[in-house]
């Protein structure tokens, strides 16, 4: 399965930047997320149940980040195993674009599944595939853009909700 596509981000490029690089808010946007957890400078170790049509899977993973030019991107791949559901691997290059005050994100994904999941059909996957990437950029945008009615935020804390994730 291939997928691309880009979303504009209501905030500065380097606010996006260092939301996309802290494991508390990718486990607070990624769709059925139970844990993100650094393992090592670039790596990640990831827990997520999801619902693929009538198969429900917990699957445990290892992503690593390579190609990191910063602020500009980064390239994600990993696999996970989802036990008698199947297994998925993949990666995304994540491109981000300075678009004024916003951010443009652009990404590429490539993903194949195999097991009991990739007997569900490939349109059954590659929609569920877009769901949960629609899902993720919205609650992203929504965790990291400044809201209107979020007010008075002081000078030494960045834009956005993320920082309440665990950075100051």
């Amino acid at each position: 399965m291939d997928m691309q596509d880009s979303q504009r981000i209501e905030a500065p490029r380097e606010t996006v930047w260092a939301a996309l690089n802290d494991p508390e808010v990718l486990k607070a946007c990624i769709p059925g997320c139970e844990s993100v957890e650094k393992a090592g400078e670039n790596e990640l170790e990831a827990k997520v149940t999801l619902k693929i049509g009538p198969v429900k899977a917990s699957f445990t993973g290892k992503v690593t980040l390579s190609n990191i030019d910063p602020p500009n991107g980064y390239t994600i791949s990993g696999e996970g195993q989802g036990g008698v559901a199947g297994h998925a691997r993949g990666g995304a290059d994540v491109r981000l674009e300075a678009d004024g005050e916003a951010t443009i994100l652009h990404y590429t994904v490539k993903a194949e599944v195999g097991g009991k999941i990739a007997q569900l059909g490939s349109r059954l996957i590659d929609s569920t595939a877009k769901k949960l990437a629609g899902e993720f950029f919205e609650k992203f945008a929504e965790v990291v853009a400044p809201s209107p009615d979020e007010g008075g935020e002081s000078e030494d804390k960045p834009k956005g909700k993320w920082w309440k994730f665990g950075k100051a």
